[in-house]
């Protein structure tokens, strides 16, 4: 039997916690409620969550690890964790114990993983992440390799194929993507008709229009995912430069069958044959977002796989989710916040604003990765010598400044991540940066592609759960009183 002491302990922690998170949340206190956890509303995001350690540590002088982190996930946790704090001293007993009766009291509940974290939903053998400590592989071989040792037509080769070529399977590719270096003309009518359009809307729609003329449309045998993959990795090129050539009002540069992949695209792009240095930052970028397992964008192109579709819709598919700004648009968004921070003496006072407002700082977070993502260090030395070579330093100490202003979150897993630097490598090399995006996808075809195999070869429908949380066992009501 709870005494009166204890009870008022108990409910003197539960204002204590209720106090600290409706504060870091910037919501009232009479929101809170037991069931109120982490992603479960808007001001509650990956941001605002690390916020929320850093404030409890402040509160309570406890010092908040990576297992308490996960633990504290909901206003229920906290409650029972800060009620189990004596005198605000840290008692890791108390912790464990805490923890353990929030778990006793959602026995027997559907357990919820909202966004469907820390879910694994099958099996793969294309890339594996370490977000514990910063690593990536593709089929095995660490990014910091393959990003500074191959070329992104060897990369395609790998994720396809699951080896590195030899010079004939490296020639025997380069010549199917370029025999693939092509566009029906209604489809190249309607990317000029699109002009006005946002380059990722107009992507988008040329990759589904692509599929009513592919001649393996219907065909879901292995060898015809990969020609009609390969196909798509030739000319996604193709659709994102005729259409900005055509906003800008600007011929439209031919294909080259002989020219590389990455000098191949700068030069359509641009109507100038690219400096070796610009063709290697596009090697680079191609090769560092060719695959990222499970993200949104391919696990949206593995449900619609699993459904049997074609090739062309999962692709539409995981081009529209990628288009998001809490996903590949995020590069783009990074580039608006250079040009607001403006200066880098001003970093500080912007990070310190968006925490206020309860808004996130772009560039910054990942799902997966609790220290820098391994991506960044490759577009952070391409953004940083192509600063050096126009001898504009500028933006990118701004961004720097903003690295800096961010440390504090970095401790609990918010730190850079790949689209922090990538805008700025295309701002560098000439590009507009609303191209950024579209050239992650131009990437991304080759392990969206893999992707698409792997799940055609084991097919299942992916068909996970909601829980049901309305009302039930309504009566129906009388109607034939109604006018």
């Amino acid at each position: 039997m709870t005494t009166g002491i204890g009870m008022d302990r108990m409910r003197d922690a539960k204002d204590r916690a209720d106090a600290v998170v409706a504060r870091t949340l910037g919501i009232s206190q009479d929101k809170l409620h037991d069931d109120l956890e982490y992603q479960s509303i808007q001001q509650w995001d990956s941001l605002r969550h690390v916020a929320l350690m850093l404030a409890l540590e402040e509160a309570f002088s406890i010092k908040v690890d990576e297992m308490l982190m996960l633990e504290l996930h909901s206003v229920r946790a906290i409650r029972e964790y800060v009620a189990g704090l004596d005198g605000g001293e840290k008692a890791p007993d108390t912790q464990e114990a805490a923890a353990r009766a929030v778990v006793a009291e959602t026995a027997g509940k559907p357990h919820l993983h909202r966004g469907l974290v820390g879910v694994y939903f099958d099996r793969s053998a294309i890339s594996m992440i370490d977000g514990e400590h910063g690593v990536l592989e593709y089929r095995g071989y660490s990014i910091h390799d393959l990003a500074t040792r191959c070329s992104f037509e060897d990369i395609i080769h790998l994720l396809l194929h699951a080896r590195l070529p030899g010079p004939a399977e490296r020639a025997a590719l380069a010549a199917e993507i370029s025999r693939a270096r092509t566009l029906p003309e209604p489809v190249m009518a309607v990317m000029r008709q699109l002009a006005h359009a946002h380059p990722m809307e107009a992507l988008r729609t040329g990759v589904s229009m692509l599929g009513a003329y592919d001649p393996d449309a219907g065909n879901l045998t292995r060898e015809a995912l990969l020609r009609s993959g390969v196909r798509l990795i030739a000319q996604v090129p193709i659709l994102v430069a005729l259409h900005h050539r055509s906003r800008q009002g600007l011929p439209f540069v031919s294909p080259d069958a002989e020219t590389p992949f990455a000098a191949h695209l700068l030069h359509m792009l641009q109507g100038v044959a690219p400096s070796e240095f610009s063709a290697g930052v596009i090697d680079r970028d191609l090769i560092v977002h060719a695959d990222h397992s499970s993200n949104a964008s391919t696990f949206a192109l593995r449900v619609v796989a699993g459904c049997r579709s074609s090739l062309h819709a999962g692709m539409t598919t995981a081009i529209a989710a990628f288009a998001g700004m809490l996903h590949g648009g995020a590069a783009e968004e990074v580039m608006h916040l250079i040009d607001e921070v403006g200066a880098r003496e001003a970093a500080a006072d912007y990070v310190q604003r968006k925490h206020a407002n309860n808004e996130p700082v772009m560039g910054f977070g990942h799902r997966v990765y609790r220290t820098e993502d391994p991506r960044v260090r490759h577009l952070r030395d391409a953004a940083l010598t192509a600063s050096k070579l126009q001898g504009d330093m500028h933006e990118y100490e701004v961004v720097q400044a903003v690295v800096e202003a961010m440390r504090p979150y970095a401790r609990h897993g918010v730190d850079a991540n790949v689209d922090l630097y990538a805008g700025l490598a295309y701002r560098k090399l000439g590009l507009p940066d609303d191209l950024a995006v579209p050239g992650f996808v131009i990437g991304g075809m080759a392990g969206w592609l893999a992707h698409a195999v792997e799940q055609f070869d084991n097919n299942v429908l992916i068909r996970p759960l909601l829980e049901y949380v309305g009302p039930t066992g309504l009566p129906f009501p009388d109607r034939s009183a109604s006018s």
